[in-house]
């Protein structure tokens, strides 16, 4: 994790507020102090500080929460696609096309034109670009377009020409080895100052969305290892969110010389649902086969050895059932040479782990395996028409990403966004989470808070963060929102009250069609990241 050397924080009195604390449920004020919670209480109380502090903050009203943590980003891409050609939102093929073009006239000068997002299954027809539209739209230029997920890409006849090695000249999106060869050669265009504007754009827009810490999940077929070192010593030099660091390799030692806390994040063990990729033990409902297995049981098992014996988390992506099988299997197989307790201990991890069984959900909560997941997954692909079901099928989508499961069986979960696979968005997170498309794995709004909070600082083996209370990192944000509200176990929402019974702070009614709180003021370690203008 990334520390800053900066000027000792000031100690800071914030009161006549909405403290969201276990300490205290009815807390309206709090004092930070050496980067640290030092009391929170009530206004009454708050009295006895004014005197004693570099300086006072008149919330007026305003919640004030642990800061979030996104637990799996992409940084460098995030902040590209922040700045760059973003296709997320275009609703057709020929829009899409209409964007690259204006995007290509618009910078005449970059080495590399780069974009993200499209998604043909949304799109009618449901075809993505051919080459040879891509080749007019950007008059011949280099282009590399990666679909929404993040596994597959599309390219032009110039970007081509800059792979080494032989990359299939086809019409068709590229994916697996020729996908990351493609991927390899456009990234290396971006240069260290490109790569490092982008960092400080992603980080800031997660400080203004009250986000704390990202997970950085960076690899060898992900981005570079000039692109990991560098966002680690840029976020330990300035002002923003933690960074903590995960290298998808299979070489431990690497990882650790690379300041790596695991060798773990996008560790594939199969590839995504959108690009017939994830490895499934039935076929595609749409696809006349069931994926692809990057690690069988053998290779989890010999990683998560490794792993355990160097003190480093280890962790995979797995989406598919076959893959998250094949994970759960290899770790069991490491349990029976190292000892479960020493596996439990070091609280590895499965990034997405979106189709589950009940045989697996057991398998996390026996090995003590973290969930790192993304509710916006079940937002943007979940219904009976969304992605999910063309891909699998109406029955086999609704077993998708079961978080209430999970949290029965008492398994950990982290929650993210996979950012830029879907934005940055903690509070959508958790109303995704508490609004799951399917109602049988929705949480409570409490939970889903907690996963986007002390989970992610959980995830990574510390459990004196990601809450307000005295002696914890005062990381935290301050938000503009409606009344709060407490959700009691029949899901039903009740109005906040100062009923002692209830015990329980308040959070924002995040029903869908409200609004959702704003921002107003993001602190990590007592230091000011990000302040609302006019604030």
């Amino acid at each position: 994790m990334s520390e800053r050397t900066a000027e000792p924080p000031k100690t800071v009195l914030l009161r006549r507020g909405e403290v969201h604390s276990p300490a205290d449920p009815f807390a309206t004020a709090m004092v930070v102090e050496a980067g640290h919670v030092a009391w929170v209480g009530s206004e009454g109380a708050a009295d006895a500080f004014a005197d004693g502090v570099d300086e006072v903050i008149d919330l007026d009203g305003a919640l004030v929460t642990p800061a979030f943590t996104d637990a799996h980003v992409h940084t460098t891409a995030t902040g590209l696609a922040l700045t760059g050609l973003d296709l997320s939102g275009a609703p057709s093929l020929d829009a899409a096309l209409t964007l690259v073009r204006d995007f290509a006239a618009a910078r005449p000068d970059d080495r590399v034109l780069l974009g993200h997002g499209w998604d043909a299954a949304r799109w009618p027809g449901g075809r993505p670009p051919t080459r040879a539209e891509l080749d007019a739209a950007t008059g011949g230029r280099p282009l590399y377009l990666s679909r929404i997920d993040v596994h597959s890409a599309v390219v032009t006849t110039a970007l081509l020409d800059l792979v080494p090695g032989d990359v299939p000249r086809t019409d068709t999106p590229l994916t697996k080895d020729d996908h990351h060869a493609v991927r390899r050669a456009a990234l290396a265009a971006i240069t260290p100052a490109q790569r490092a504007e982008a960092q400080r754009v992603a980080l800031a827009h997660a400080a203004s969305l009250g986000i704390g810490s990202v997970h950085e999940c960076g690899g060898p077929q992900i981005s570079s290892e000039d692109d990991f070192t560098g966002l680690l010593g840029l976020a330990a030099e300035e002002p923003g969110p933690r960074v903590v660091g995960y290298w998808a390799e299979q070489n431990v030692d690497r990882a650790r010389e690379l300041g790596a806390v695991g060798a773990a994040g996008d560790l594939f063990a199969d590839g995504a649902l959108g690009s017939h990729t994830a490895c499934l033990h039935e076929p595609y409902a749409d696809a006349g086969h069931a994926g692809v297995a990057y690690l069988d049981a053998e290779a989890v098992a010999a990683h998560v050895v490794a792993c355990t014996e160097a003190g480093l988390q280890a962790g995979f992506h797995a989406i598919g059932d076959a893959a998250v099988a094949a994970v759960v299997d290899g770790v069991r197989a490491a349990a029976e040479k190292l000892g479960p307790a020493r596996i439990r201990a070091a609280r590895h991890r499965v990034e997405h782990a979106e189709m589950l069984t009940p045989e697996t959900v057991a398998g996390f909560a026996e090995l003590g395996l973290t969930a790192s997941v993304q509710p916006a997954f079940d937002a943007l692909w979940g219904g009976e028409d969304g992605m999910y079901a063309r891909r699998l099928g109406a029955e086999r989508a609704r077993t998708l990403n079961p978080f209430a499961a999970l949290l029965r069986a008492g398994v950990p979960l982290a929650f993210g966004s996979d950012s830029p696979v879907t934005p940055l968005d903690p509070w959508g997170t958790v109303r995704a989470a508490a609004f799951h498309r399917t109602p049988e794995h929705r949480v409570s709004v409490r939970a889903a808070f907690t996963a986007h909070t002390r989970g992610g600082w959980r995830a990574v083996g510390r459990d004196d963060a990601g809450v307000l209370v005295p002696g914890a990192p005062a990381d935290y944000a301050v938000w503009r929102t409606d009344e709060l509200v407490v959700q009691a176990p029949d899901d039903r929402v009740a109005r906040w009250s100062t009923d002692p019974r209830s015990g329980t702070p308040g959070l924002p009614d995040l029903t869908p069609g409200r609004d959702l709180p704003a921002c107003l003021r993001t602190v990590v370690g007592g230091r000011t990241v990000f302040v609302r203008p006019g604030e």
